[in-house]
């Protein structure tokens, strides 16, 4: 049984790591050369926040601790207003559960390093897939060298919101793809180390600076600088052209931010300006021998920190569903769209839902309070109620099941102030006839 995986980044490398304790034969096509030689490319990192369900899927095949050695736990957010004092809002009740921030180039290597070392797994750096037979197996990449036709008994697409794979898919007629841009665009910049070497900012926070209409946010890196990522709404960044606009732009929007980022201006005139969307795919597989998983099936946007958890978990999903089937991928491809299709369209719905939260909402004081009645009720009634964001990131309930939960939730505390007013109600009105 040769598989072979086109896409050598994240959702890949950790699926060839699964699929090489199978014993199978495995192939990763990448179409950039070997990452772990070069530079990453500027300005394309988005710093990832691996939560439980990647977590989870690393400790699977014992990476958890060598691939997390370098992580930096964030324990909750840090909101920077325009003027005033910060405010730090715990991502949990108990105030210790964190996510953890790491470099997108530094999980892929590491990740990549180790399918490399698994046994029957090969990786075949700068092939660029343009053909493909879907029913056949049979795929043609662009080389340095010339074009190279191989075979292969399974074909997975794990290429990315760009897949390469899927774009074959929709050329052959077999997939209908519906993309959702979203009307921002996302440019990074960077802190680097105080001049003592130090963290300029709190590493234990994921920093943000909502407003309204746009943010900023701000990751540690083990380095001790951060990476920050702009989220301005699309055509904003090209009012900017000239370093004292950039400069006086940040001055009054931004101005915690100016002391500490030298390479402002430069970073902001030199690095791109990347574009937010999510991807729609119908159906994930065909002919029981070619399927997309990842991004390549279901890109969503990057405001819940899920996008590399969900993917991790596809290949947890995968791997699953092989073992119910005894290892038929005839009947394991379609059985994993099934089981994953409604939870990646939760996670996606939610995400959308959290750029409003941190772009809008977290500044406000009403937006606190209900932080702070949400995580007395989870002290209060442990186990009972737990909030969508702990749901998300500190467990594996599948997606569509804590949009339900917390739905069931609200509708329960509803009906308990409803109950609570009335009461009250009850109590006031005898007062006044007695």
């Amino acid at each position: 049984m040769k598989v072979a995986i086109v896409g050598a980044g994240l959702t890949g490398s950790l699926l060839a790591c699964f699929l090489a304790r199978r014993g199978l034969s495995v192939t990763l096509y990448e179409r950039r050369p070997d990452p772990r030689l070069g530079q990453a490319e500027r300005g394309r990192s988005i710093n990832l926040a691996i939560s439980e369900r990647g977590l989870d899927a690393l400790r699977r095949i014992d990476l958890v601790d060598e691939v997390m050695a370098d992580a930096l736990p964030m324990k909750g957010r840090m909101i920077h207003p325009v003027a005033g004092p910060l405010d730090f809002q715990a991502y949990s009740a108990s105030g210790e559960r964190a996510i953890n921030s790491i470099s997108r180039g530094a999980l892929n290597n590491a990740l990549l390093s180790a399918a490399s070392a698994a046994p029957g797994v090969a990786v075949e750096f700068e092939h660029r897939l343009v053909e493909l037979d879907s029913q056949a197996g049979r795929m043609v990449f662009a080389t340095p060298s010339g074009k190279v036709s191989v075979t292969a008994d399974i074909v997975l697409g794990a290429d990315g919101a760009g897949s390469a794979v899927r774009e074959q898919l929709l050329a052959e007629g077999i997939v209908a793809e519906h993309v959702d841009f979203l009307d921002y665009g996302y440019k990074e910049l960077s802190i680097p180390a105080a001049a003592d070497g130090d963290f300029a900012l709190d590493p234990g926070a994921l920093h943000i600076w909502p407003r309204g209409t746009s943010m900023m946010i701000a990751l540690p890196n083990p380095d001790h600088s951060f990476t920050c990522t702009l989220f301005w709404p699309a055509g904003s960044f090209d009012a900017l052209t000239t370093a004292a606009g950039i400069e006086d732009h940040f001055r009054e929007n931004y101005p915690d931010l100016l002391p500490l980022a030298p390479n402002l201006v430069d970073d902001y005139l030199n690095n791109p300006v990347g574009v937010l969307g999510t991807v729609h795919t119908l159906p994930w597989q065909a002919h029981g021998r070619t399927a997309l998983l990842g991004d390549a099936a279901h890109a969503i946007v990057p405001f819940y920190g899920q996008g590399a958890n969900c993917a991790f978990e596809d290949v947890v999903e995968l791997d699953r569903c092989l073992d119910d089937t005894g290892g038929s991928w005839a009947r394991a491809l379609p059985l994993f769209e099934t089981r994953r299709r409604e939870n990646t369209e939760a996670i996606a719905e939610m995400a959308l839902a959290n750029f409003v939260e941190m772009r809008d909402k977290v500044a406000s004081p009403v937006f606190r309070l209900q932080k702070q009645v949400e995580h007395a009720l989870e002290r209060a009634l442990p186990g009972r109620y737990v909030s969508r964001y702990e749901l998300v990131s500190f467990s594996t309930t599948p997606y569509a099941e804590v949009q339900r939960r917390v739905r069931r939730q609200h509708q329960l505390l509803g009906a308990g102030v409803v109950a609570v007013a009335v009461s009250l109600l009850g109590i006031a009105r005898r007062r006044i006839r007695g």
